[in-house]
């Protein structure tokens, strides 16, 4: 064991150190964290659009049973809150907060992007997320607001050319807001990045317009990056311009089909799921803060599954959810009708596994207060417990210390490896539904889950039993600490 831990903090830890303070992945991490008002709002509308919908046809069901229900629902006679006055306007409201929040979503992760970017050069954050913005809307495609249901790029590309062709003045360019939510997200982070970067070091070359002392300072700035922006943003219309010319489709496209999708198909295997729960908690055993480390992968693959969940649950409800899954919709070759969802999202770990905090900590702190005689590790377990309820696990990794201690490193690794791979098959084997929602990572073991998965009563069991195996893999050690003590002693 001192063997192993030497050679990973000779080669291991000196490469996870360099991720983790690397200026463009700290500001990709940011850029998420960045965005999570926006994402909490519109889950928030999610929950409650489903709930309008969804729950007084259950309370039905239940009520009058499913037979009867059903044909109250075929006569038009379904009790719903959808139609009810007050309901009926919140969930009005709450779809148009969704517009303004998730389906745009990759227009705010832009700006979001290039602002976070420009702050990790030292350059004017406002200008970069500007930039930001327009290195995606440079890239949509230029298509007419019709249903283009069935209609290739290619012609929907010579319908367009051909009206603009003939002058008409009431022709504007119409974006589909499919291409605005988080699908956008892979093209963001690669067209993004190259905007801002080229921005940014056009800024720090000084090739800028100086404008007398006597100029406000906010007109100042703001003509300062007035070139780096125009230079930015014309490189990446150009780009986005000769690989439409050279390959018949727009950019956007390009990079969902071939990068996108290909890592986010990954993404739902179980070796990857596995392999990110691995190295967060290896990291973790040296003090480096894996889930920081990971976010670009965690936020930027798992996390618009996630949303494509929040989606579909916002629309269909929870039994639309259960009903894709079962006819085995679970990822976007398998669509219907173009819905699909995903059984793993980033959501998943927090619900089923990093209850507690990574590895599941709130276990060994129960683990500890049940059967060691250990004083010290017995008061860090009391001071650790109120903030462990709410996944905050900084006392126990530090204060034990979890870091570099060689007697916890097999269930700091084994045990969330363990809870995932449960939840990962009740999940696949339709036990329990997807997470659909977006939770406050601070919010209570059982409480996240059954939240996260649009209040799915399962997910508690489910939880129950990562919970419990977390337990059986953690208490072990704890008694053999005991015994280290007596040794010592």
């Amino acid at each position: 064991m001192n063997a192993l831990q030497q050679w990973m903090e000779k080669n291991l830890v000196p490469v996870a150190a360099k991720i983790g303070s690397q200026k463009h992945l700290v500001a990709l991490r940011d850029s998420f964290v960045g965005m999570l008002p926006a994402t909490m709002v519109g889950a928030i509308a999610a929950l409650i659009s489903a709930v309008v919908t969804t729950v007084p046809s259950a309370v039905q069901q239940l009520v009058q049973g499913p037979t009867k229900a059903a044909a109250a629902a075929a006569a038009g006679k379904a009790w719903t809150l959808a139609n009810t006055p007050v309901f009926e306007q919140l969930s009005a409201i709450s779809s148009l907060v969704n517009q303004g929040t998730l389906t745009i979503i990759g227009l705010i992760f832009a700006f979001s992007w290039g602002y976070n970017l420009s702050r990790a050069y030292q350059v004017n954050e406002l200008a970069g997320g500007i930039v930001g913005v327009s290195a995606l809307v440079a890239g949509l495609p230029n298509m007419l607001g019709l249903a283009t249901v069935g209609i290739s790029d290619k012609a929907m590309t010579a319908i367009n050319n051909n009206i603009a062709g003939q002058g008409l003045a009431t022709y504007k360019p119409l974006f589909a807001a499919a291409q605005l939510d988080a699908g956008a997200y892979f093209t963001v982070i690669i067209m993004g990045a190259l905007a801002t970067i080229i921005y940014a070091k056009l800024m720090l070359a000084d090739l800028t317009i100086k404008m007398p002392d006597q100029v406000p300072p906010a007109v100042s700035k703001a003509f300062l990056a007035i070139i780096p922006t125009i230079v930015a943003v014309y490189i990446v219309a150009a780009i986005y311009y000769i690989v439409q010319k050279l390959s018949g489709h727009e950019l956007i496209y390009l990079i969902s089909k071939y990068i996108a999708e290909p890592f986010q198909a990954l993404s739902q295997s179980i070796v990857a799921v596995l392999i990110v729960t691995f190295f967060v908690s290896l990291f973790w055993f040296f003090g480096i803060h894996g889930t920081n480390v990971l976010g670009a992968a965690l936020d930027g693959i798992w996390g618009p599954l996630q949303l494509n969940n929040m989606d579909v649950y916002s629309k269909q409800g929870l039994q639309g959810v259960k009903n894709l899954v079962a006819k085995g919709a679970t990822d976007k070759a398998h669509a219907i009708d173009g819905q699909f969802v995903n059984l793993w999202v980033r959501g998943s770990w927090d619900a089923y596994a990093w209850f507690g905090g990574t590895a599941g900590t709130i276990t060994l702190i129960i683990a500890i207060l049940w059967f060691s005689k250990r004083e010290d590790y017995r008061t860090v377990a009391k001071l650790s417990l109120a903030p462990g309820i709410f996944n905050i696990n900084e006392p126990m990794m530090f204060g034990m210390p979890l870091v570099l201690n060689s007697m916890f490193f097999i269930p700091l690794l084994l045990a969330p490896l363990a809870s995932v791979s449960v939840a990962y098959a009740a999940t696949a084997l339709h036990l329990v539904s997807p997470v659909v929602l977006s939770v406050p990572w601070v919010t209570p073991p059982f409480i996240n889950a059954f939240m996260a998965t649009g209040f799915d009563w399962r997910s508690i069991v489910v939880t129950a039993v990562t919970f419990v195996i977390s337990f059986i893999i953690w208490f072990p050690f704890v008694i053999a600490a005991n015994s280290m003590e007596d040794a010592a002693e």
